[in-house]
């Protein structure tokens, strides 16, 4: 079953050369039309390369955001990329949405959407054996793609990957 994305997960994991971990979890990927416009596929960026592989090679699709009153409502607080991802989600039922953003997460679970964002993604990658260490990964996504994480977050994704001990500090 495909996921629906917002812009995040999928220019974050291309900016550090992991977005076939997307490919590899959920086959095919939707994006409303705001999310490709965001992704700035066209524009010599970081990771937009990646991007533009996807979508030619059709994991990574555009479908038409279409319920528009709840784009609008959505809008009051979410971004357009956000409200259409949510939208589209809301009309898919997909496997997972990909949102990493804390206020369209919130919306998204109150509809009764299943989220993760690029952290779940990577932790289950090194759950699946698909990358090595997830520290490295997170030290890339801060180092290369500016992605903030609390170091309490840091903390409990390594604990659930294996890659601390829960007696260090």
């Amino acid at each position: 079953m495909p996921a629906v994305s917002n812009t995040s997960p999928l220019l974050n994991l291309a900016i550090i050369g992991q977005l076939d971990l997307v490919r590899e979890q959920f086959g095919e990927v939707l994006i409303s039309e705001a999310v490709l416009k965001e992704l700035r596929v066209d524009e010599p960026l970081p990771g937009s390369a990646r991007l533009r592989q996807a979508l030619d090679l059709g994991w990574l699709r555009v479908v038409k955001a279409e319920d528009q009153p709840l784009i609008a409502l959505l809008m009051r607080t979410l971004d357009l990329g956000e409200s259409e991802a949510i939208a589209l989600a809301s009309r898919l039922d997909p496997e997972q949405l990909l949102l990493d953003e804390r206020d369209g997460r919130r919306v998204a679970k109150s509809l009764g959407l299943p989220v993760t964002g690029v952290i779940g993604i990577l932790l289950r990658a090194k759950r699946e054996g698909a990358i090595t260490s997830l520290g490295d990964a997170l030290a890339a996504l801060e180092a290369h793609a500016g992605f903030r994480i609390a170091h309490t977050l840091v903390r409990e994704m390594l604990l659930a990957a294996g890659e601390a001990s829960p007696d260090l500090g």
